[in-house]
């Protein structure tokens, strides 16, 4: 039986939300805080990243930049106006936050042209091989699954570990200077705004999520969600493996070296 959930405490607190969703967040941490350790953030930060890896990652993450509004509108597409009060307050939110998005794939160009890759190596040369699967996934989530994992896979897992490594970098003044002060502005606004932002949207997306699926749904489904959300971070973190392949070995000697 369906026991709906109408969240009464803070936004922000875990403990404002049903008991299977504070264990499937648990359950989801050591995945989350890979993405966080992963090694390409700490090499940005430190200016190590050679030509190759920067053009890896701003080329690899751009198909997920650019459609990102797609994978909303898609699990927008889901919902039906009065149906639920999860589907009302799913609607609302995508409508509002797809407005949001439509200029973050500018401010992506802008960044990756601050860090010497031109913007038509994004918008007309394939990205390299092996950082395709973040896309794919979070596109075959949204297609085919249910609203709840469409949401709990791209809203509340990429936007909030997003949000997470986006104030790693954006807070390092040492990664910030490193751009001409001419143009350092425009260049960080995405990283600028997601780090500032996104601290919100993912537990606005968890509130929907456990909004759709009640204090009790089955114990299957939530497994379900749980395997989507680390399926994400995976991705990010093949994505992140990928990106730094050659210039890895060479950061790891170095730092053991310091």
């Amino acid at each position: 039986m369906h026991t709906p959930f109408d969240r009464t405490g803070p936004l922000t607190e875990l403990g404002s939300y049903p008991q299977w969703a504070q264990d499937m967040v648990a359950d989801c941490e050591s995945t989350r805080q890979r993405v966080l350790d992963h090694d390409i953030w700490q090499m940005m930060i430190a200016l190590q990243m050679d030509a190759e890896s920067t053009g890896n990652f701003m080329m690899g993450l751009w198909p997920f930049i650019e459609r990102f509004p797609s994978f909303m509108a898609l699990n927008l597409l889901k919902t039906r106006y009065g149906r639920s009060p999860g589907d009302d307050k799913a609607r609302r939110w995508l409508v509002r936050n797809i407005r949001v998005e439509q200029n973050h794939a500018e401010y992506w160009l802008n960044w990756a042209e601050g860090a010497g890759v031109p913007r038509d190596d994004l918008l007309h040369r394939a990205p390299p091989h092996g950082t395709d699967g973040l896309a794919r996934w979070c596109e075959e989530i949204s297609a085919r699954g249910s609203l709840a994992a469409g949401m709990v896979a791209t809203n509340y897992a990429i936007e909030g570990v997003t949000g997470d490594w986006s104030k790693l970098i954006y807070d390092s003044a040492k990664y910030r200077d490193s751009f001409d002060p001419a143009i350092r502005a425009s260049s960080l606004r995405w990283l600028h705004l997601h780090a500032a932002y996104d601290d919100v949207h993912p537990w606005e997306a968890l509130d929907i999520v456990c909004t759709l699926m009640g204090e009790t749904p089955s114990a299957d489904d939530v497994a379900h969600l749980v395997e989507c959300i680390k399926r994400s971070y995976m991705s990010m973190i093949l994505l992140g493996d990928r990106c730094i392949r050659s210039c890895r070995d060479l950061w790891v000697a170095r730092e053991a070296a310091a």
